[in-house]
């Protein structure tokens, strides 16, 4: 479930519709927890919030009414990581699966690209919090997650060497308590184009790079992507169908 407004400005984002220029529908607290109940009762294994904060106290709300009729299904909470430890704390027993983003090491490369000074100390401030509630990633008899938090970071052309620093901040600060999802899908969208150093796809040298060291680090607990993920055609259309 994608929420629209994003509390970031990637120039890169591949979701810029929903997550910069708004694109999307009003539904109440009662309607949104409805939502999740039909997602169940579709059989989905999970209610992915994806971009959710600055929605919480509505989310919140939302769970509350769903959890009351019903939802059983884990709740993930899919961020960019850009989050206040006291918003975590409130989502306690109600959301089991965290999903953030540590999306770059070197802040000046955060503020160019997505608008957000202090970026590596608010968001590991922010995974250590989710650390803390969710504890180590557990899974079902289908090897579903149901509790835990994966980290996720995607490659981006040019930065293999900061990419390599996320990793290693990892290896030293979280390993063994998280799952590692290393993405090599970036495609220049949106406003990527303006920068000589964004619009172009990752090569396979600098992916390589990357994965040489989740590996020589130790983080094969997780996921790595194919090279060829990197295609617009796995961009989800916005239709506001379910809504």
């Amino acid at each position: 479930m994608f929420f629209s407004w994003c509390n970031l400005r990637c120039v890169f984002c591949q979701n810029y519709d929903i997550s910069q220029e708004g694109f999307g529908s009003d539904v109440s607290a009662e309607r949104l927890g409805q939502i999740f109940l039909e997602l169940q009762e579709k059989g989905a294994h999970n209610v992915n919030l994806v971009s959710p904060t600055p929605y919480a106290p509505i989310i919140l709300q939302a769970l509350d009414i769903a959890s009351s009729k019903g939802l059983r299904i884990p709740v993930v909470y899919n961020t960019n990581a850009y989050e206040n430890p006291e918003t975590l704390h409130a989502l306690k027993g109600r959301v089991s699966v965290f999903l953030p983003d540590l999306k770059y090491f070197d802040d000046t490369l955060a503020r160019r690209c997505s608008s957000a000074p202090d970026y590596f100390r608010i968001a590991t401030t922010a995974i250590r919090t989710m650390v803390e509630i969710a504890g180590k990633p557990v899974f079902d008899e289908n090897g579903l997650i149901t509790r835990g938090v994966i980290v996720r970071h995607l490659v981006l052309p040019g930065h293999a060497d900061d990419s390599i620093e996320v990793l290693r901040w990892i290896a030293t600060e979280l390993k063994g308590s998280v799952l590692v999802s290393l993405m090599s899908q970036y495609v220049p969208m949106y406003r990527a184009s303006r920068y000589l150093d964004l619009s172009r796809k990752i090569s396979s040298r600098e992916y390589e790079m990357v994965l040489d060291e989740l590996y020589s680090l130790g983080l094969e607990d997780g996921y790595v992507q194919e090279l060829d993920s990197a295609d617009s055609r796995f961009t989800p259309p916005f239709n506001l169908e379910g809504v």
